[in-house]
């Protein structure tokens, strides 16, 4: 597992560098999950997607949390990211950790990607900072502490 951290404010850029990447990708091969596209993708197969913003609107936002994070739990993405074979080369990487926050925080995915992904890379883009020991998305909002990723910066 690797960390690619960025400064938030990069976000644009980053987002134009990883459509060029999966573009223009020869070998090794680049598979790259949009955490927030999961997130709908769940919802939308769960068929609570259209009925979020009224379920807001009447019980409130921590209720409409709750009933996201019980849908959208971390196996129900691990289980949309599957993929097999996995080529020697392959390369995973996971975006939109920002857009999916707080229903699904970063150490989650990473620490239930582990025995999915043991035998090729995964490299989150984060956008925030990682210290080895601490993440914090938006250089704001400390995550629980991961100790298992390498920083590529």
């Amino acid at each position: 597992m690797y960390i690619f951290a960025y400064q938030p404010e990069d976000e644009m850029p980053v987002r134009r560098f990883l459509e060029e990447l999966k573009s223009n990708q020869q070998y090794p091969r680049i598979i790259v999950y949009d955490l927030y596209e999961l997130l709908l993708d769940i919802c939308s197969a769960r068929r609570i997607l259209e009925r979020i913003p009224t379920m807001e609107s009447q019980r409130g936002s921590a209720f409409m949390m709750g009933q996201i994070q019980r849908v959208a739990t971390p196996e129900a993405y691990i289980e949309r990211m599957k993929y097999q074979p996995h080529q020697h080369g392959d390369v995973v990487i996971l975006t939109g950790i920002g857009r999916v926050y707080p229903y699904m925080r970063s150490h989650n995915i990473l620490n239930n990607l582990q025995h999915v992904f043991d035998d090729i890379p995964v490299v989150l883009f984060y956008p925030g900072e990682y210290t080895g020991q601490s993440l914090t998305l938006f250089n704001e909002f400390a995550d629980d502490n991961y100790y298992r990723a390498f920083n590529l910066l």
